[in-house]
């Protein structure tokens, strides 16, 4: 397993496969306050790309929204829901198919199962996860290398993962209604953008 880091964007010679894993590291968990600091992705080959996004840096990634906007690409979550609402409001609209392990994991391991990337990781794959440095400061200009190791490990083993849930999945039938949840993804990340992030408004 290793990790590459670059300033801004993603180098225009990278190539990426049909499913992307991505996950991102913030100053908080609320997109409106909190900004964007790291954007992180790997193709499932074991090496995680790591975008680190300087503040007040004017010009767009373009490599990444080019990726980002590949309507060919699977973009492969863990809580796909803030990740495409952070995305949306510091970089641009994810485009394409969509698939949150979170969110397969919550329809099919109905079990009494915990449904953290952290815990996916050790039940599914038998790898623990040192968290340490989730609540660490990702605005820093120089990230320590505990940090982008950790950040690494947030797309490491996403597609391993949604291997294992896929086949749960499949066998409980359940595989439809998740692809139903992965394409509402997008409108529920726009929700959390305009105001709604508290609101249920399916109920009554």
């Amino acid at each position: 397993m290793e990790y590459k880091l670059y300033n801004n964007d993603l180098p225009s010679s990278l190539k990426f496969n049909n499913i992307v894993a991505i996950d991102t590291e913030t100053m908080g968990l609320k997109p409106h306050r909190d900004r964007l600091c790291l954007v992180q992705i790997s193709n499932g080959d074991g090496i995680a790309h790591l975008i680190q996004i300087k503040k007040n840096v004017k010009s767009k990634p373009k490599n990444l929204i080019k990726l980002l906007k590949n309507s060919k690409i699977t973009k492969l979550f863990h809580f796909a829901r803030f990740d495409l609402s952070i995305l949306d409001k510091n970089i641009c609209t994810v485009e394409g198919p969509i698939y949150c392990t979170k969110i397969a994991s919550k329809l099919c391991r109905t079990f009494g199962a915990k449904h953290g990337l952290k815990d996916l990781c050790l039940d599914l794959l038998g790898i623990e996860l040192n968290k340490i440095q989730q609540t660490s400061d990702w605005g820093a200009i120089k990230l320590s290398g505990s940090q982008l190791e950790y950040a690494s490990c947030d797309v490491w083993y996403l597609h391993q993962i949604k291997k294992k849930l896929d086949t749960i999945l499949k066998r409980e039938g359940k595989d439809k209604i998740a692809k139903k949840c992965f394409e509402f993804l997008i409108t529920r990340s726009k929700l959390d953008l305009a105001g709604f992030e508290d609101t249920d408004i399916f109920s009554h």
